[in-house]
């Protein structure tokens, strides 16, 4: 009976990669999204809070690119989230703005200040199944889409970068899923 905690701790972690999959293929994230450019799913990974599956994230970026690359030369990129429960819409607001505030300098801050509470005044609850994506490309700024559906641009490069970097950089919302999502496989 030596050997029945390290069964447990394998069946126990088996299961949990089996919901990792599970959850992944639930939020059925397309392998390419859009046109001119096309953009190929690079990585997808869930967010954890407290053993509970927030949502499933996806990174998306040029045929070519790594995640990292795309990342680091701001180019054209797509971060898509596929929410498993509700969310309400201050508690979104509130860990952005601690994340924003523990990211970036106070001058960045107050200059982007009036794009992010634009951006904040157009957040609304999130429900279990939707979908909530930010796009950004150097000619077109940043969109964020609610199911499919636009509901804020913006041409201020500094706001994207800010925004996406709740994410994508050090100190985000999770080391762990940034570095999910920004794993190259090549070298």
């Amino acid at each position: 009976m030596r050997h029945k905690p390290l069964l447990l701790l394998l069946f126990f972690c088996s299961l949990a990669l089996g919901d990792t999959a599970d959850r992944l293929r639930e939020a059925n994230f397309a392998a390419q999204w859009g046109q001119a450019p096309t953009l190929e799913r690079k990585n997808q990974a869930l967010l954890n809070y407290l053993f509970v599956d927030v949502y499933a994230a996806a990174f998306y970026a040029k045929a070519g690119v790594s995640p990292q690359q795309a990342v680091d030369s701001f180019s054209d990129q797509r971060l898509e989230l596929f929410y498993f429960h509700d969310v309400d819409r201050d508690d979104v607001i509130k860990a952005a703005n601690r994340t924003l505030e523990r990211q970036a300098n106070p001058n960045q801050l107050l200059a982007a200040r009036g794009e992010i509470d634009r951006l904040h005044r157009t957040f609304t609850d999130i429900h279990a199944g939707d979908r909530y994506a930010l796009v950004y490309g150097p000619a077109r700024g940043l969109s964020v889409e609610r199911n499919g559906q636009v509901f804020f641009t913006s041409k201020d490069k500094d706001l994207a970068r800010l925004y996406l970097n709740i994410w994508l950089a050090p100190r985000g919302l999770s080391d762990n899923l940034r570095l999910s999502l920004l794993h190259s496989s090549t070298p």
